[in-house]
């Protein structure tokens, strides 16, 4: 009993010791090259309808305390102004830790020469750290005192040049206020990260088109540049089946079902390839996304 209870001392002690480490982890999810809202606001714009998305995120399937998300985006058009307004929710679990984020934002874009558009975005809102260590064993003095409970209010930036068939965009979507003239030492978290993200579809005949895609996150001087680089084959503008490679060496095969317009459902299997799957840990994570659009005279989603 007191080896167990040892070892996950330990365990905690470790979450503790990299609990900035992994608040600071830029956030990226493996089917964003259908759902890119959640990092760019301006992406919202190349859609004329309504939308609805929801992502479920778990890795470790059955094991207690691993990392979960949940991320909600949803936007409406406001076309006298060639504009759309919505709303971010973003929740990440990791054992005793907690990370909520509340965003709305604002987008709008402007038609270039061509056929182009230039999108402009920029959200605000607030983002809640939490850190429950005193719940996992109150009798040990060791977990006294250690909870964390902030707040930090939030702003974002984004941009996004756009066609017919691609788009390139960089964003800046978590900002924290506070952490303006502050070094990386002063503060007990920054989660200041910067995208760049692109896509293009090519048609290779009326049945079948193919979608290269991505994204790259940098999130300081501390953390690794995260990229992700996805192709996605759709067949008929129904199915998709997909690839995604992350820079963590984990490789990722993507599913989506277009069923109609309206509705698209997608489920991704991500695994760890490389020096991460050696010795037998693997770590597995499964994504399901759901996407309601509404509105009068929906097209088919292109990008």
């Amino acid at each position: 009993m007191k080896k167990h209870i040892s070892i996950l001392t330990l365990l905690v002690l470790a979450l503790l010791s990299y609990n900035k480490a992994w608040a600071q982890q830029p956030f990226t999810f493996t089917q964003y090259m259908n759902n890119l809202t959640p990092v760019n606001a301006a992406y919202s714009t190349l859609d004329d309808a309504g939308n609805l998305n929801v992502v479920g995120r778990k890795q470790f399937i059955g094991i207690n305390g691993a990392p979960s998300t949940f991320l909600f985006n949803g936007s409406m058009p406001i076309p006298g102004i060639a504009s759309n307004a919505g709303l971010i929710v973003l929740n990440d679990k990791y054992g005793a830790e907690n990370l909520t984020e509340i965003n709305g934002f604002f987008a709008k874009k402007i038609q270039l020469s061509g056929g182009s558009f230039l999108s402009a975005g920029i959200n605000a809102g607030f983002r809640n750290h939490t850190v429950h260590t005193s719940a996992l064993d109150p009798s040990d003095p060791r977990f006294a005192n250690s909870d964390i409970d902030e707040t930090e209010t939030n702003v974002g930036l984004s941009a996004m040049l756009s066609g017919s068939n691609y788009y390139v965009g960089v964003s800046l979507p978590r900002l924290t206020l506070s952490s303006l003239g502050k070094s990386a030492q002063e503060n007990n978290y920054i989660m200041n990260t910067y995208y760049l993200t692109g896509a293009y579809i090519k048609t290779l005949n009326e049945d079948f088109k193919v979608k290269p895609a991505a994204l790259i996150a940098y999130g300081g001087s501390n953390l690794p540049v995260m990229v992700d680089v996805s192709t996605t084959l759709y067949i008929k503008n129904v199915l998709g089946l997909g690839v995604n490679y992350h820079s963590q060496d984990a490789l990722a095969g993507i599913v989506s079902v277009n069923i109609n317009n309206n509705m698209m459902f997608g489920y991704s299997y991500q695994f760890s390839v490389g020096k991460y799957a050696l010795g037998g840990i693997n770590n597995t994570t499964q994504e399901v996304t759901l996407n309601y659009r509404f509105g009068k005279d929906i097209k088919p989603k292109v990008l």
